[in-house]
């Protein structure tokens, strides 16, 4: 398990080299990208010459602005399109990959970045407003984006890559909810605790990217990349000032002013997990390198609690979206 030691020493001393790259004709889509991490990542991408990058965001306006500043500093127009998606609703979700489908020629890299830490309790589509976000629409963009990242696969014949921005703060997730009964998980997900803390809203944030880490893992063991013509892998960027965990409480704001790394700098390491070839497929990175994921995650017990999230949250995707899980 990664110690706090650890995660202090990466805050540090870490290296994210400056992404290099050429990706003249290519097709990038970044959620969560109208600030923070992902407005960053979508930059870079535009730097490095990606024909069309897609800022996927909840505002358009707030989209508008960020296709704005991007195209003022790199000189650049005629790149970005701004394209709505909301994470906290799975139809808005399905028909943002729809489009995709019929609008978009080819689609090389998807960066799904969106993601929320949030501070109180609230429910959104039928979750808990963070297993919903960061899992259950998270894993339904993946797979509902997968077969174009396979059709651009097999039209241009180079390999894509799909990354979700995971985070180290899996190491140390408890995940109690796996005590519930077989076919429950979600259901103890959803059970309201009757003291809502700022202590247990990290606790289901940690969780949260626990679940990301096994859902990369289950994917890469039922489709390994030999297999398959598509690149799927995670990382962390570590902590990085942002908007993101705004409701994370005032403990959690000193620890980010003292503790995080530049915005900038923290968006290298999604722009290398999307630039990653086969090598990473299924696998966990951090610093610009594949790391070992938690104790727990390689572990026979973790293992079992992998299959047993892909199993229920498999079916939970195919209640919303019918035949969207038959691409793996």
């Amino acid at each position: 398990m990664a110690s706090f030691g650890a995660f202090l020493h990466r805050q540090f001393f870490g290296s994210l080299p400056t992404p290099k790259a050429d990706l003249t004709g290519q097709t990038v889509i970044v959620t969560g990208s109208n600030t923070g991490l992902g407005r960053e990542a979508a930059r870079h991408f535009v730097r490095l010459g990606a024909s069309t990058v897609i800022i996927a965001v909840r505002s358009t306006s707030k989209g508008d602005a960020a296709k704005a500043d991007i195209e003022k500093s790199e000189g650049k127009t005629g790149v970005l399109q701004v394209w709505h998606l909301d994470m906290s609703s799975h139809q808005s979700v399905v028909d943002f990959a729809a489009r995709v489908g019929k609008e978009l020629d080819r689609v090389d890299i998807a960066i799904l970045n969106a993601g929320i830490g949030a501070g109180k309790w609230e429910v959104f589509a039928d979750d808990e407003s963070i297993i919903t976000v960061n899992v259950v629409s998270t894993f339904l963009l993946a797979l509902s984006l997968l077969p174009k990242l396979v059709d651009t696969a097999n039209k241009f014949n180079k390999r894509p890559t799909l990354s979700i921005v995971a985070s180290d703060v899996h190491y140390w997730a408890k995940f109690k909810e796996l005590s519930a009964p077989e076919g429950k998980l979600f259901e103890a997900l959803n059970a309201k605790p009757q003291k809502v803390t700022d202590g247990f809203m990290m606790e289901r944030y940690q969780v949260s990217k626990l679940m990301e880490v096994f859902g990369i893992r289950a994917i890469a063991d039922r489709k390994p990349a030999a297999q398959f013509p598509v690149t799927v892998n995670c990382c962390s960027p570590g902590l990085c000032h942002s908007e993101f965990a705004r409701d994370g409480g005032i403990a959690f704001a000193i620890f980010k002013f003292f503790l995080a790394r530049s915005t900038e700098y923290g968006s290298r390491a999604l722009v290398h997990a999307g630039l990653s070839g086969p090598e990473s497929h299924g696998h966990y990175q951090s610093e610009a390198a594949i790391q070992k994921p938690s104790d727990f995650v390689l572990s026979a017990e973790g293992y079992k609690a992998q299959d047993r999230v892909w199993r229920e949250l498999s079916q939970k995707l195919e209640g919303i979206k019918p035949g969207v899980t038959s691409v793996v």
